[in-house]
């Protein structure tokens, strides 16, 4: 279900409105798409923060606006805590989006209890589905993963309409042996190595003594 969020015009002009309306913590947006005017908004930061950590992408734009909105760009702050500028663009009920979503390993691979390491290789991909059906995650279930196998792109449970943009070979997930970290003996001097400059002095000393 898209996050509802309450906007209102803005004015596009002025440093004293633009600080104005950061005091009041208001953060501006653009809303464009399907060939009509753009048109510039504010919105409670607050509010369009919550709904970022929820995972948000599809909202609903109410007051200023009625429309459904596809959560095209945020840009963030230096720090990334705090969003500065977010673009909106209209989005039709099936219309079709691009977007990337997280990757998230479920279970427990049958491979660790032989000895493996399960490592997850992918942790973001791009999918594309209708604009009302994106997943908030794509799951990969590790539950029948071996020692020595691995679960491809092509492997993976999707839901209808979803499709994955990217090479169906890739290695999301794998198990495998455990990387053995061997410490190399200090290699003898080679013949005809260059002389360290402590060793030479070592060597003076001991001629004057």
């Amino acid at each position: 279900m898209a996050e509802t969020l309450n906007v209102e015009l803005r004015e596009t002009r002025g440093k004293r409105n633009a600080r104005r309306n950061r005091r009041a913590g208001k953060l501006p947006a653009v809303l464009y798409g399907h060939g009509q005017e753009a048109i510039s908004l504010a919105l409670s930061a607050e509010q369009f923060e919550a709904a970022v950590r929820h995972g948000a992408r599809l909202v609903k734009l109410t007051g200023a606006v009625d429309e459904q909105a596809f959560i095209r760009e945020i840009q963030w702050d230096t720090w990334g805590t705090h969003v500065l500028h977010v673009d909106f663009t209209r989005i039709s009920e099936h219309e079709k989006v691009e977007v990337r979503v997280p990757v998230e390993i479920r279970g427990e691979a049958p491979g660790l209890k032989a000895g493996g390491v399960v490592k997850q290789l992918v942790h973001e991909l791009e999918i594309e589905c209708e604009a009302t059906a994106i997943p908030d995650k794509l799951h990969v279930n590790v539950n029948q993963l071996q020692l020595g196998q691995a679960i491809t792109i092509a492997q993976l449970e999707l839901a209808p309409g979803i499709v994955v943009l990217a090479d169906p070979e890739t290695v999301v997930v794998e198990c495998s042996e455990p990387v053995e970290v061997v410490e190399e003996a200090a290699a003898a001097p080679a013949e005809g190595e260059p002389e360290v400059i402590g060793r030479k002095k070592e060597e003076k000393e001991e001629e004057e003594e």
